[in-house]
Order: C-alpha cells, then sequence, then structure tokens
C-alpha cells in the first residue's frame, strides 16, 4: 500500500467521525511547494473560508510557500477569516498526515488567533 494511500484511509476514519458528529472543521492540505487550509460547514458540506499560500498577499509576505512559517502565516489568515464568518470551534482535520511540522504551526497559530479545537 502506497503512503498516499496509507494517508488517505487515515483521513477517511477521521472524517467520518466528524461527519458523525456533524462538526464544523478545518481541514489542512500540503504540498511540497504549498498548504492550503478550509474551514467547512458540518452540517451542509460548505466552504465557509479558506486560505493558502497561493493567494497574493501572502506570496509578497513569504519567502518560501512551503515551511513552518507559512504554515504559521495560513493558520493565522484562516483563523481570522473564521472569526469574521462568525465561526469559533472546528474540528481539526489533519488529512491524516502527522501532527508534526507544518500541520502542527498551522493548528497552533490558529489557535492562537481564536480557533478552539
Amino acid at each position: 500500500m502506497s503512503v498516499e494511500n496509507q494517508r488517505l484511509r487515515r483521513a477517511k476514519r477521521s472524517r467520518s467521525k466528524m461527519a458523525e458528529l456533524n462538526v464544523t472543521r478545518l481541514t489542512v492540505f500540503r504540498s511540497n511547494s504549498n498548504i492550503y487550509a478550509q474551514i467547512i460547514d458540518g452540517s451542509d458540506n460548505k466552504i465557509i473560508a479558506t486560505a493558502s499560500t497561493l493567494e497574493v498577499e501572502v506570496k509578497k509576505k513569504l519567502k518560501s510557500r512551503s515551511n513552518v512559517d507559512a504554515a504559521v502565516e495560513i493558520g493565522k489568515r484562516i483563523a481570522e477569516k473564521a472569526v469574521k464568518a462568525g465561526v469559533k470551534t472546528v474540528a481539526f482535520d489533519r488529512s491524516g498526515y502527522k501532527y508534526h511540522g507544518r500541520i502542527k504551526a498551522l493548528a497552533d497559530a490558529a489557535r492562537e488567533n481564536g480557533l478552539t479545537f
């Protein structure tokens, strides 16, 4: 079984539990060159807020879009956008990635800027 299939299997397990609980979730995806975050409503799976290193303001601010500093910036931006949209509590959907490095940095930055999970 490939590494990607293992990650998706882990992601499916956690997402099924979040769907069962019907909670709003903060979903993270990371590639080798960028990091993306979305706030997704639990009841009707609508995207409430998004942030990524592809945004023009973020690109100007960062040297590299694929390191821990970029993840911290995206965590701050997604938390600010979520609070502005009226979302304070979310479940953290790490998409099967280990809670380490960029994923941990994004989560910590989101917590520091107003999200609870």
